[in-house]
């Protein structure tokens, strides 16, 4: 399936972009000025059932079919968060970016403990209150209200647009560990503490296997969202 792709700037190297369960590309809104001023094209997908891209079967290896389908090979940089990494590790071979960056990637879907059930997630579609419990205010002063507002308005939209089923059919792949034996391409592994995705053994276990580990203290799931300074801090050197 070719994916709903947004692209800003004309730079000659590319980064692309893949966000996690249900969101959309716009949640990069605040890397996409990062990247661009440091001279790359910038692409982000809206993964099937999210966004503007079509519905259809949900699985993890059709998520990487559809990102190989779309996505040009060897970029860049290529980052994942979250369900997007998922699909990102299972398509690194063949899109075989310069560096792949997975933040709190979903590899272990029943999470690091295994009691996490991704059905759970339908329940955000049902409650405006638990999408908001998500989200932490902007920290030290950055950020205004309005932008905040404005945050919120997209998240809010990007969740009526998500396919539930897409939480309901990951549901039943949640006791499959999809970690990858080794890092295929030079990989950075970056984790909140605490994380609900990537423990301590994880994270260990990770750097035996050629992964590059950075961990993201006093920040949620989405870093790159509700912790921006320390999300773009983290990825000193990858970018």
């Amino acid at each position: 399936m070719r994916l709903h792709t947004q692209e800003w700037g004309t730079g000659e190297r590319v980064a692309v972009l893949v966000h996690g369960i249900m969101s959309d590309h716009r949640t990069w809104h605040e890397l996409v000025p990062v990247l661009t001023g440091r001279g790359y094209r910038v692409l982000a997908v809206d993964l099937r059932g999210h966004g503007a891209s079509a519905r259809g079967r949900y699985e993890p290896r059709l998520f990487a079919e559809d990102l190989v389908e779309t996505l040009p090979a060897a970029p860049e940089v290529a980052l994942g968060h979250s369900l997007g990494a998922l699909a990102l590790a299972l398509a690194v071979a063949e899109l075989r970016p310069a560096r792949a960056v997975y933040s709190e990637p979903a590899w272990q879907l029943a999470g690091a403990h295994g009691s996490l059930d991704p059905a759970l997630f339908t329940l955000f579609k049902r409650s405006s209150r638990a999408l908001a419990a998500l989200s932490r205010p902007p920290r030290n002063g950055d950020g205004s209200s309005e932008r905040l507002d404005e945050r919120t308005a997209a998240e809010q939209q990007a969740l009526e647009r998500w396919d539930e089923n897409t939480a309901l059919a990951l549901s039943s792949h949640r006791y499959i560990d999809h970690t990858p034996e080794q890092a295929v391409v030079p990989s950075l592994v970056q984790a909140s503490d605490p994380s609900m995705l990537v423990s301590a053994e994880m994270r260990a276990e990770l750097v035996r296997r050629g992964f590059e580990v950075r961990t993201v203290p006093d920040a949620p799931h989405a870093i790159h969202r509700d912790r921006f300074d320390a999300f773009v801090e983290s990825l000193s050197g990858w970018l």
